[in-house]
């Protein structure tokens, strides 16, 4: 593939936080007195943005509950102890070859500002970026908008951006603007679910897509 930018997931895709997670909305129910949901069912939201992601996992809160229960789970993600969250091999030496080859990066996630700029310090991959986009600052996937608010950025077509991420999400968002897009398969939603969606290609490690591209 000929691409002039890579836009990606984060978690799931560059970094390995699934279970801190899972761990941080079960701590944040229990706060909020609602029953613990099952594991594969709370994982099933990562990628969403976490008022869609609360609005999924429990429909009959009101706004107040959302804030409040979006309040425990930032206290837990990033309290005293919170388990450091490690990115998955050769992520960072596969970034550093796209941008020597003169492809453009990106991030288009879930997360919230606050906490991918608090990611982005501690993994150190801050300085790669050219610009990211997260679900409380536009719309969550997989609505589109991320992706053209970076294409706007770039002045590029959709056809020449690659997104890559672990999610149906991710797939569903790039299709809606026929943008390419290649799944990685150690993240979030299984191999079966990420095929029947089409991606250009699905790897097992992230350092294949300095291949592709």
């Amino acid at each position: 593939m000929k691409v002039k930018a890579v836009i990606l997931d984060w978690d799931g895709t560059l970094v390995d936080s699934e279970a801190h997670i899972v761990a941080c909305i079960s701590e944040a129910a229990r706060q909020m007195g609602l029953p613990d949901l099952g594991y594969d069912e709370k994982k099933n939201i990562i990628g969403l943005g976490m008022r869609e992601a609360l609005n999924t996992l429990y429909p009959d809160l009101n706004e107040e509950q959302i804030d409040q229960m979006r309040k425990y789970y930032s206290g837990h993600f990033f309290g005293p102890g919170a388990e450091q969250v490690k990115l998955f091999p050769r992520v960072l030496e596969s970034l550093q070859q796209i941008r020597r080859r003169g492809v453009r990066l990106a991030v288009a996630t879930g997360k919230s500002r606050n906490g991918l700029n608090k990611a982005l310090q501690s993994t150190g991959l801050g300085p790669l970026f050219d610009i990211e986009r997260c679900a409380d600052e536009t719309k969550s996937k997989p609505d589109p908008m991320m992706l053209r608010e970076i294409a706007d950025f770039y002045q590029y077509d959709f056809d020449e951006m690659l997104m890559v991420g672990d999610t149906t999400y991710d797939l569903m968002m790039a299709g809606a603007v026929g943008m390419p897009a290649v799944a990685v398969n150690y993240g979030v939603h299984s191999v079966e679910r990420l095929r029947a969606l089409e991606p250009k290609k699905v790897i097992s490690c992230f350092s294949e897509l300095v291949t592709l591209i």
